[in-house]
């Protein structure tokens, strides 16, 4: 497995601890509908969360969240409509970025940034 894929991996299970240590709850990780993909789908106080996953390892020229383009939130919103159409039972939907920046001598920073839309 390439570093950046295992790097991914590793973020993906980081970020589901962390949302359940603070109230989520975790109902898909890695949804896929055609060639579109959410990495975790969770629900917190009645609202449907669509959280994309960004991670690098070191925040010295860039911080991961940057790298969710226009293109990229559109794929987002490719499978959030599917996934809604498949599960009519929710109504509010929220779509946030989770950021991790893995460092090597330090524990792994979390930044959420909640109800994005580009």
């Amino acid at each position: 497995m390439a570093s950046h894929n295992k790097l991914g991996k590793e973020a993906e299970e980081m970020a589901v601890s962390y949302l359940v240590k603070n109230g989520y709850e975790i109902l898909h990780c890695n949804w896929r509908h055609s060639r579109y993909e959410i990495d975790i789908i969770a629900k917190k106080n009645d609202l449907l969360k669509i959280i994309e996953v960004k991670s690098l390892k070191s925040s010295h020229v860039k911080y991961p969240e940057e790298s969710v383009t226009k293109k990229k939130f559109k794929y987002l919103l490719k499978a959030a409509d599917e996934f809604l159409f498949q599960h009519q039972e929710y109504r509010h939907v929220q779509f946030d970025i989770l950021s991790i920046v893995v460092s090597q001598y330090k524990p792994p920073e979390f930044f959420l940034i909640e109800d994005v839309f580009l």
